[in-house]
């Protein structure tokens, strides 16, 4: 590698090392990192800012303001404290059953949004049932975003890294559905087993306020109907566009941006106020996280690891398939899983292609799909979820680490990427 490349690593390393340990505040250290990279030379303000596949995802942090602008208006409604209440009746007021429906709730939704939308409308809920109920609100946050992740990866679009994939392979809509979401589901119900140990610490039940809960009127949360009505048709018709997108030619980030400004005119409110609910600090932690990242790309390194992880397997299908599923955790949970699968997919397409691009070859991306998805849930800058939820919660005065969120994330990537290989191995070959 040349010196660049050598500096670019050291660069990220060091903010990586900065962000495990708090010693500065992790959107600094992700500014001051891609500050780094261009003043190394890295990359530069070409690449940083204008390149698809080395720079700034504009797409990702247009898709996410236009979804927060959606999700600061809809709080005005009081929906959510609709949702909360309602969610924690239905639980009867017990902490593990209100975390299973919260779980299964977010999986189900993040099949059919993306994550981070998902996120962004189950997160805010899940902070007011749990102060109403005197229960900790991060160990649910951290179960909803890694049920997220995992849900995410049942369909195309639940996740911006099936999205890539599907338009690189030419896979259908159709294609995931027969492929991921049977493993997804299984997934699913090991996760909602893990969470009852996990979480155990969490489940205090305190019956005076679980009755107090029970003898509250939902309805009478709704502040403005008129606002919920508006609200309710424009996020319909963001979600039907982002099931249609490719259809429709238009981005999802062009959808999302003009739903939020479309509900932000239409919402009488001042767009000052608005505004101000905005998670900038996230957006501007991803902006630095998407340079840091181009810089490796830029220098070749990323590109140099995918290659050496393919030779190293010899164009045996099974041994790269196995390479593929466990291969893309570190990478993906070390540098966010979009850039990764941005810049390794590339190298499956020719590993598809010299294996004659035939069906059997194909299950490589099924491989690839279930490493690098699952891997979102090991750190918290491991998948765009994950940052989000950081970021609402820290704004509600709920601080989650690194450290804290990587503790469960770890185990519970080892055991759902684990059960995914053994998924991929006996469907593919084993049982073929």
């Amino acid at each position: 590698m040349s010196v660049t490349a050598w500096m670019a690593v050291a660069v990220f390393a060091a903010v990586y090392v900065l962000i495990a340990t708090e010693w500065v505040h992790r959107v600094a250290a992700a500014l001051g990192g891609a500050v780094l990279m261009l003043l190394i030379g890295a990359t530069d303000a070409e690449h940083a800012f204008f390149s698809e596949d080395s720079g700034i995802d504009w797409n990702v942090i247009f898709l996410l303001l236009g979804m927060m602008l959606i999700v600061a208006v809809l709080k005005r409604t009081g929906v959510f404290e609709f949702i909360a209440i309602w969610a924690a009746r239905r639980a009867r007021g017990r902490p593990y059953r209100l975390m299973v429906l919260l779980v299964v709730a977010t999986g189900f939704l993040s099949a059919w949004l993306d994550n981070v939308t998902t996120v962004l409308l189950i997160a805010p809920v899940t902070i007011l049932v749990c102060r109403r109920l005197g229960l900790p609100a991060v160990p649910f946050l951290i179960a909803e975003v890694m049920a997220c992740n995992i849900g995410g990866a049942a369909t195309l679009i639940g996740d911006p890294p099936n999205i890539m994939i599907g338009s690189r392979a030419d896979l259908s809509f159709n294609d995931f559905l027969v492929h991921m979401t049977p493993v997804v589901v299984v997934l699913m119900i090991i996760f909602v087993l893990m969470c009852r140990v996990m979480f155990r610490k969490a489940f205090h039940y305190d019956p005076e306020r679980a009755a107090s809960l029970m003898e509250l009127d939902p309805k009478a949360e709704i502040k403005d109907k008129r606002l919920l009505l508006i609200s309710g048709v424009v996020i319909v018709a963001v979600m039907v566009c982002f099931v249609l997108h490719t259809w429709l030619h238009m981005e999802p980030s062009v959808v999302a941006m003009s739903g939020g400004l479309l509900l932000l005119a239409l919402s009488r409110l001042s767009p000052g106020d608005v505004v101000k609910d905005v998670e900038w600090e996230t957006l501007a932690f991803f902006a630095g996280l998407f340079v840091m990242v181009g810089g490796m790309v830029q220098t070749g390194i990323i590109g140099d690891l995918g290659e050496l992880a393919a030779e190293a397997t010899g164009g045996n299908l099974e041994a790269t398939s196995m390479a593929l599923v466990f291969g893309s955790v570190i990478p993906s949970a070390i540098i966010d899983n979009i850039p990764f699968v941005a810049s390794v997919s590339p190298i499956v397409s020719e590993i598809v292609a010299s294996a004659g691009g035939s069906g059997e070859a194909e299950m490589l991306w099924w491989s690839f799909a279930l490493g690098a998805d699952l891997a979102g849930n090991a750190t918290i800058i491991a998948s765009s979820a994950n940052v989000v939820v950081i970021g609402i919660a820290e704004r509600e005065g709920h601080h989650i680490s690194f450290w804290q969120f990587s503790k469960y994330g770890l185990i519970v990537t080892a055991v759902t990427v684990s059960v995914a290989a053994a998924y991929v191995w006996l469907r593919y070959f084993a049982l073929a």
